[in-house]
């Protein structure tokens, strides 16, 4: 190869390598342009997201405050509705009072009038409603009555300011200083209940006036125990009762419930009422009958069995009859003593009348016949 076209070759190898870098360069320029388009594309897309998004919070802000709003104002209709009569009366009633009191007093203190009648009542009359909300099981009748009588009190003076020009200026003024508290008292402190609030609340008053009445009759039932130091203080029976006539209480069988555990107190009362019983009988003549008795023979002594004369309790015609399901037989009372028995062992002792007679609700003499059949039982076995 001549040098000519050696140099023609270098030279369009050249032009080949200035091409190639020109692409070259070509391409990573418009790679610079796509990538600043799709970095712009994708600001501005943010930019878009970002207002959207600050967009649909503002939405959902206003949404929550409009809630918010319609939920306030749909808990408060009654309140939204009186409270401007309220500003009304007290807007009508404290102007001329401030003047009348100017007038009565004869100096510029006098204007501080409405202190005592307007915002006296109003003071009493939004404490009733602070404190029934706060404490709604806590008695206002102090509040009510101070209520009442700052707003006779507003009514009279109002009352006697108008009937220094007419009596029909009285009777206007007197009414529309306490037509805001009136409407008050009768809207938001006694706000209206249900039937099924007000039964439910009749329910719980009668649970509560009869707890008080047995409290009492156990209080006058109580026995005293005095300690050496001269000390006093009251021993109750714990026990079910019922309420016999206005203050006494007499023990109750409840169905379906074993019988209420008996203590020393219980017993030593027993022994007392049935020794009266008796002596009571045997002065009127009637005939007693008289306890069995029976012994077990334990190394040597002897325990008795069976319960004493005091704590079998007699009939009495001046007690009321306490539940009882009449027209059982000695033979139903048996079977129905055996399966007290077998249901629930140690419930009742079955050597004790009085515990047979309370279990089954049965009488006396049923009561007795069955401690013996149990009895002769046991001395058989």
């Amino acid at each position: 190869m001549s040098w000519a076209e050696e140099r023609r070759e270098n030279k369009r190898a050249e032009a080949l390598i200035r091409r190639e870098d020109a692409a070259a360069a070509a391409q990573v320029r418009i790679a610079e342009r796509q990538a600043s388009a799709r970095i712009k594309r994708e600001d501005e897309q943010a930019r878009l997201d970002a207002k959207r998004q600050a967009a649909a919070a503002r939405r959902e802000r206003r949404a929550a405050a409009w809630r918010g709003l319609r939920s306030w104002l749909g808990e408060r209709v009654v309140e939204l509705l009186i409270y401007p009569i309220a500003l009304l009366s007290f807007a009508l009633a404290a102007p001329s009072m401030a003047a009348y009191g100017t007038t009565v007093y004869g100096s510029a203190l006098g204007a501080l009038l409405p202190g005592i009648t307007e915002l006296g009542m109003w003071a009493f009359a939004i404490a009733v409603v602070i404190e029934r909300r706060r404490h709604p099981e806590t008695s206002v009748w102090g509040l009510v009555a101070g209520v009442l009588v700052f707003g006779a009190v507003a009514f009279g003076i109002n009352f006697t300011h108008g009937l220094t020009v007419a009596w029909d200026h009285g009777v206007v003024m007197g009414t529309a200083s306490i037509a805001g508290v009136v409407a008050h008292q009768l809207t938001l402190a006694a706000p209206p209940r249900s039937r099924q609030e007000r039964r439910e609340a009749r329910i719980e008053r009668a649970a509560a006036r009869k707890i008080a009445r047995i409290r009492k009759a156990a209080v006058r039932q109580a026995v005293a125990e005095i300690d050496e130091t001269g000390s006093a203080r009251l021993v109750y029976a714990p026990g079910r009762y019922v309420l016999a006539g206005r203050a006494r209480l007499e023990s109750a069988i409840v169905p379906g419930l074993p019988p209420a555990e008996s203590t020393d107190w219980d017993r030593e009362l027993a022994d007392l009422l049935a020794q009266q019983n008796a002596a009571t009988a045997t002065g009127s003549g009637r005939e007693i009958e008289p306890d069995r008795t029976a012994g077990d023979s334990i190394e040597g002594g002897s325990i008795a069995t069976l319960d004493r004369p005091g704590d079998q309790q007699k009939s009495s015609n001046r007690r009321p009859k306490i539940g009882g399901r009449p027209g059982r037989s000695i033979d139903q009372l048996r079977a129905e003593l055996d399966r007290v028995l077998k249901a629930r062992p140690g419930s009742i002792d079955p050597t004790k009348a009085e515990q047979i007679r309370k279990a089954l609700r049965c009488s006396p003499k049923s009561a007795r016949e069955l401690r013996d059949d149990y009895l002769k039982g046991g001395e058989s076995r």
